[in-house]
């Protein structure tokens, strides 16, 4: 009988590997160079939602206005430059309004009871090196709420946290075993919002297994609010282990990795380490000189 798990894995197997990045065209990297431009000329933003008062950017602003984050909006927006510029300021504002901070806004502590069941877990890496997100919503634990999306974000945020470098979007698992305790369509519908318009080219791919009649009817009723680039990336009822090496995939998802959820231990401990990474990152940036336009990759290399 192969060991327990109960802790996280803090970096991927071997055989994963992170795809080469793509060539920029010249009127690609023109695009980039005018929203970096503008954003670096972006005197002030409302301070919340549907709020006239206006702040500067934060250095914590400034640091998620990364190289790979202005690419990130400019390929969700077909290379629009005004959208992505658009797009950029509306999650600025929205971050700002919503708290994303782990030290204020958006603690450990305000979402733990979310996932005493294990109904969200980081665990392991997929082929690409992207970090694995396991949604499991038949292990559901409290009723419909906002503190359930915010439950996510920080579980996103957290994922963010542990990628390496070279790879900046994560691999989504979802289990729909016991499909009676699917979101509410509401709850639905905002998380959509939340992961196409604030968390842009974040999904490298969603893997769906396990669904019963339930479940494809839920899928059905979403269906119109997911937008085509998102609905390229899901992939229905195939072997998990085709994406995912076996020795990181949960044994539930047809790995050999023998997870157990033990709140006690894997709370503390993917907390632990996902914001340990995540103030290594802050600290590094401010160490390379700040400001918008940083590189991701270029900081990882320097933390991990």
């Amino acid at each position: 009988m192969s060991e327990i798990r109960e802790t996280i894995f803090s970096s991927p197997p071997e055989q994963s590997k992170v795809p080469a990045p793509k060539k920029l065209s010249e009127k690609e990297q023109k695009d980039y160079d005018y929203v970096l431009n503008y954003l670096l000329n972006l005197k002030a933003l409302p301070v919340a939602e549907k709020n006239s008062k206006t702040e500067p950017l934060s250095e914590t602003e400034k640091a998620w206005l990364s190289k790979e984050c202005i690419f990130r909006y400019l390929r969700a927006s077909k290379w629009d430059v005004k959208n992505a510029i658009k797009r950029l300021e509306e999650t600025l504002v929205w971050r700002r309004t919503f708290g994303v901070d782990p030290n204020s806004s958006l603690p450990a502590d305000l979402v733990e009871v979310e996932n005493e069941t294990g109904k969200e877990v980081i665990l392991g890496y997929d082929i690409d090196c992207r970090p694995c997100l396991y949604l499991k919503p038949g292990k559901q634990n409290t009723k419909s709420s906002h503190r359930q999306v915010q439950h996510l974000v920080f579980m996103l945020e957290r994922v963010i946290d542990l990628m390496v470098p070279g790879q900046d979007s994560l691999c989504l698992l979802i289990d729909f075993k016991n499909g009676s305790k699917l979101p509410s369509l509401g709850v639905g519908r905002e998380v959509l919002n939340i992961l196409q318009n604030h968390y842009p080219e974040r999904l490298g791919r969603s893997l769906l297994v396990n669904i019963p009649r339930l479940g494809w009817l839920f899928l059905k009723l979403i269906n119109p609010f997911i937008d085509p680039m998102t609905k390229e990336k899901l992939i229905f009822q195939e072997p998990c282990k085709e994406y995912v090496p076996p020795v990181q995939l949960d044994k539930e998802f047809g790995g050999t990795c023998e997870f157990k959820y033990n709140h006690k231990v894997y709370w503390p401990d993917m907390c632990k380490t996902a914001l340990s990474r995540h103030e290594a990152y802050f600290k590094k940036y401010q160490e390379l000189g700040g400001g918008i336009g940083l590189s991701e990759y270029e900081i990882r290399e320097q933390i991990l």
